[in-house]
């Protein structure tokens, strides 16, 4: 009697499935938490400082126009909270699309699905948080734009 092995199949591999869900997660954190945490610990300038040095700008261009001179504007830095929002959402989109790298990867090397489906998501999921952000921003301009063209009377 020849004894047969049992063979079990070989379970596929997950490591780059589950590098790429950490890497999604990490995305997904970095498109998330600083629009709830950076304003808290940064809190923008009131409202009615912004509209002050708006105006003075704008007195100070209009300036220099009626003398005509080139307007120089005064170097303006950025604040803390800006800084870590913008790093936060390049940092975003980075992960995310490693996460997308690492999900296609895990594709190519024939590993498990569910993972590299999940890590595709989380990186997809980062990136259209933050396009999202972006969208609303200029919609909230463009909403600025006409309220102002409305009540100086260009519509």
């Amino acid at each position: 009697m020849i004894a047969s092995a049992t063979t079990t199949p070989a379970a596929p591999s997950r490591r780059l499935g589950i590098i790429g869900s950490i890497v999604g997660v990490l995305a997904l954190i970095a498109a998330v938490l600083p629009h709830w945490v950076v304003p808290v610990l940064y809190p923008p300038p009131p409202a009615d400082k912004v509209i002050v040095d708006t105006g003075h700008r704008l007195k100070d261009r209009l300036i220099a126009r009626v003398k005509g001179v080139e307007y120089q504007a005064p170097p303006r830095e950025k604040s803390t909270g800006s800084q870590l929002r913008e790093m936060s959402s390049i940092g975003a989109i980075s992960l995310g699309l490693l996460a997308i790298l690492f999900s296609v990867l895990a594709l190519v090397f024939r590993e498990e699905r569910l993972l590299a489906g999940v890590a595709a998501a989380l990186g997809s999921g980062a990136i259209a948080i933050e396009i999202s952000f972006l969208a609303m921003g200029v919609l909230m301009l463009i909403v600025i734009l006409y309220v102002v063209a409305n009540i100086i009377g260009l519509f």
